[in-house]
């Protein structure tokens, strides 16, 4: 594909626009940014990139005239594709493409792509580090923070790419065929973006349209949607779930787990060691290893990857311990199912803290999850009245203005062998720049405790 000369427009100012901003401009593309927020709004070294790169900048508005007078638009995920300038190019007939669209088209090496509402960074992780444990060149990214086009821009020979692959990216992406797809649960997200939650589950099932012989694809038997999923044609489908049932390749029982491969030997996985808690971390485990299998990755280095997990930033770390009482960052729980999955993680009892902007879910799983766990709960951000309503009556709560002010509260509340946990079950936006932030946040305030409490 020619891009010299040609005018490009890439949405959204984020780390993947940027990339794709700059390929196209090595390539001899004439590249305008476009971002709905402000200059100010942006992060400072993203547009300090943009400026290097020499290019224009558009910020502030989506004006339609910038749109229209492209020869091709470039989407970053978390832009809307119902949005008006959108639709008047289409209707003009301008080509409009995801940036991991393209990516894929760049790269040559075999993709294995991980999805689901929850759980896929670690998933993506995990199969990354046992790739690499196996001696295998393999770049680790997608939605997970490293955009798939920073493989292409640069100079890594890489065996397998492992992408971490949202429902945004899956909604524009063509002939998406991976060696390797992961499906890890489908529970209600997004739906502030989605008309209802079977278009939701619709994007996420888009991740095996286009695979056939001689590919996998790997799901977990135990969500409900997916139990009845189909992939279609010739696809090796292998299904996962804790208890053994016919027609699941991977189960649990008791500290091992069970992993039979069609045609191959079983295989016995030691769960002693894995380092995670929760048993979401462990069926997540389970396709994480039935796509090591499927790689041709020997047990034993799968076994030594899960002996030495360690748990990603802001995804149920331990923070630090004070006076007896645990403090653990979720932020990444930003979606009811999440924030259900993190506090049913602990048996001690909880403190809890959440909060954010409003994703459209039912809060009602979470209230259900949280009874006779959590003692009290600490509320904040734009839907810390919705969160109030839902568990009015059934768990005590009290309403925070901001991060600092819910963690005074939360240490205030907790006693001896107690846990503090940040689940906010909603997205950041409202107060914080990403989950990230908020996550970041909240362990400079609990770093700068008292420990004389």
């Amino acid at each position: 594909m020619d891009f010299a000369n040609k005018k490009v427009l890439v949405v959204g100012l984020g780390k993947s626009g940027l990339s794709a901003a700059r390929w196209l401009s090595r390539e001899g593309a004439e590249v305008t940014i476009c971002d709905i927020k402000t200059e100010a709004e942006i992060d400072r070294k993203l547009v300090k990139e943009s400026l290097k790169l020499r290019i224009k900048m558009e910020t502030g508005a989506h004006r339609e005239e910038i749109f229209l007078d492209s020869d091709m638009i470039i989407l970053s995920p978390g832009v809307p594709l119902d949005i008006g300038p959108l639709k008047a190019a289409r209707k003009a007939g301008i080509r409009v493409m995801g940036e991991m669209q393209l990516a894929v088209q760049l790269v040559s090496v075999p993709l294995v792509a991980v999805t689901g509402t929850n759980g896929k960074s670690t998933a993506t992780t995990l199969i990354g580090a046992m790739l690499q444990r196996a001696g295998r060149r393999v770049f680790v990214g997608g939605n997970i923070g490293t955009p798939l086009m920073d493989y292409a821009l640069g100079d890594q020979e890489a065996e397998y790419a492992v992408v971490e692959v949202s429902s945004f990216q899956l909604d524009i992406l063509e002939n998406f065929s991976p060696l390797v797809s992961l499906l890890l649960n489908i529970s209600p997200d997004h739906l502030d973006r989605y008309p209802d939650y079977e278009a939701y589950v619709q994007s996420k099932l888009m991740i095996f349209q286009n695979q056939g012989f001689g590919q996998y694809a790997i799901l977990n038997d135990d969500d409900g949607r997916l139990s009845r999923c189909e992939p279609p044609g010739d696809v090796s489908v292998l299904r996962y779930g804790r208890e053994n049932k016919w027609g699941r390749h991977a189960y649990i029982e008791g500290k091992k787990m069970i992993v039979s491969m069609p045609g191959k030997e079983v295989h016995y996985f030691d769960l002693e060691r894995f380092g995670l808690p929760g048993i979401h971390n462990l069926e997540n485990l389970m396709g994480v290893v039935l796509a090591g299998l499927a790689l041709d990755i020997e047990p034993r280095v799968i076994q030594d990857t899960m002996n030495n997990c360690k748990g990603l930033s802001h995804r149920l770390e331990r923070v630090r311990n004070i006076r007896g009482i645990d403090f653990y960052n979720d932020s990444k729980a930003t979606n009811v199912d999440a924030a259900a999955r993190s506090v049913t993680s602990f048996e001690r009892p909880l403190i809890l803290i959440a909060g954010g902007r409003h994703k459209g879910g039912d809060y009602a799983p979470f209230v259900r999850a949280a009874a006779g766990r959590v003692k009290k709960a600490i509320f904040l951000g734009e839907a810390k009245y919705l969160l109030a309503e839902s568990f009015e009556g059934a768990i005590p709560f009290m309403l925070a203005e901001n991060m600092e002010d819910a963690v005074s509260k939360a240490f205030s509340s907790a006693e001896y062998n107690d846990v503090v946990l940040l689940a906010p079950a909603c997205s950041s936006f409202d107060m914080f720049s990403d989950y990230t932030h908020r996550g970041r946040i909240f362990r400079e305030l609990v770093e700068r405790l008292d420990n004389g409490k």
